[in-house]
């Protein structure tokens, strides 16, 4: 079964309280960014997680390794279930970042590939599958690949084996559903959700195809 997460990247507290109740029984996470952070604070978290789902803070967290545990503990403390780092900073930042979040019983996913276009000029030519080596080092609970790029997504499973992969890129960027949902364990979905005339309408659609 594949997992069904929301990227709820909307800029207004209200829509995305609204958003997220109407969502929610058809959800397995939700994830929030930096956009509805910075408007809304990190105390959103609290109200959003009274849909009792758990809240992946993607941050993309990459810095120091002091500095990564201080953004994990703030995370952590406002309700977060999990945390998604960048590998690229190195084993020791990530290390901070998983430890902190294990410290605090949460999980940590590393970004090994983005699903952007522009990815491809740092993330290929072997990068990608030392990140993803970074994160089993380092005992992150999973790495994020691209739904835009099934090959990848599949390439970078036979290095992470059985932990997690969250991939986003289904909808507005392009990614199928159909071709990764075999491959990942979750779909990150934002825009063709978020952005639909009944959002609960079009999480509950790809719900059923996540499930098939």
């Amino acid at each position: 079964m594949t997992e069904l997460i929301l990227a709820l990247d909307v800029t207004e507290r209200a829509r995305a309280v609204s958003i997220a109740r109407a969502c929610a029984p058809y959800l397995d996470a939700i994830k929030i960014g930096y956009p509805l952070v910075l408007a809304a604070g990190l105390g959103l978290a609290r109200e959003i997680g009274e849909f009792r789902l758990p809240l992946i803070a993607d941050f993309k967290v990459a810095d120091i390794p002091n500095t990564n545990r201080l953004i994990t503990d703030l995370v952590f403390s406002a309700g977060f279930s999990a945390v998604i780092c960048h590998g690229f900073t190195g084993r020791d930042a990530v290390q901070a970042c998983v430890e902190n979040s294990h410290l605090h019983g949460g999980l940590c996913y590393v970004v090994a590939e983005m699903s952007h276009p522009g990815a491809t000029e740092f993330f290929h030519g072997g990068v990608a599958e030392k990140l993803t080596q970074v994160a089993i080092a380092c005992k992150a609970d999973g790495i994020i690949a691209p739904a835009t790029r099934p090959e990848r997504a599949k390439k970078l499973r036979s290095i992470i084996g059985q932990k997690k992969i969250y991939a986003p890129g289904v909808g507005a960027q392009g990614g199928d559903i159909r071709a990764v949902a075999g491959i990942v364990d979750g779909i990150i979905v934002g825009r063709a959700i978020y952005e639909a005339d009944s959002p609960a309408t079009a999480s509950k659609d790809f719900a059923r195809i996540c499930k098939m």
